[in-house]
């Protein structure tokens, strides 16, 4: 007997939960971080009036401005570190930095406002990361099929688009169990070429 213990540290890996302002990132993270999650949320200010565009979400009123941070074992062998980005595109100098090791990405989407996620999508596209898409579905939102979405966004059937509460640990993990099959698809060459077509317009 040596007395070495045979328990083996989880392989640590970098996430990143990306999207527009109000999307729900600060959320998604804090809804299943096994540690107190790390938040950089401040007030909305008037200094942002006419900055940060609040349509479609006006009841907001708290914003992250640099990032979040979370952590969930997923198994004995693998945990995963969350780093949210700030939504506001002011703010987009910063994401290089917090993408910099990550394997995978999940893009959220609030369907009331679309073209808020654009930014984060061209971003990683252009980095040949693995992503999902996750559409938060918020309470009194219109609902759309995710074809719907899918086509409207011209995401490739490689890319995974799920629906998710943002707010309910279950369906947070499932998104993360998607991101992690995605990465290990994309790795083994599954989802090469798979992506949104650049030539469609929005």
């Amino acid at each position: 007997m040596s007395g070495r213990s045979e328990r083996i540290a989880p392989l640590a890996v970098k996430i990143v939960v990306s999207g527009g302002l109000g999307v729900g990132k600060t959320t998604f993270i804090g809804a299943i971080s096994e540690i107190e999650p790390l938040d950089t949320e401040a007030a909305i200010t008037q200094v942002s009036v006419g900055v940060d565009s609040l349509d479609g979400v006006e009841g907001k009123t708290t914003t992250t401005v640099a990032l979040d941070f979370g952590r969930i074992t997923l198994d004995p062998t693998l945990a995963l570190y969350l780093f949210g980005t700030p939504g506001q595109d002011r703010f987009s100098f910063l994401w290089d930095d917090l993408v910099e090791g990550a394997i995978g990405t999940v893009v959220l989407v609030d369907t009331r406002r679309i073209e808020e996620c654009f930014p984060a999508l061209d971003y990683f596209e252009a980095q040949g990361a693995a992503f999902v898409l996750a559409v938060n579905r918020f309470e009194g939102a219109e609902r759309f099929e995710v074809a719907e979405i899918r086509e409207a966004l011209g995401i490739g059937d490689g890319v995974p688009v799920i629906e998710c509460d943002a707010r309910a640990r279950g369906s947070v993990r499932d998104v993360l169990g998607a991101l992690m099959d995605q990465v290990i698809g994309v790795r083994m060459g599954a989802g090469r070429g798979a992506g949104r077509t650049p030539a469609l317009s929005r």
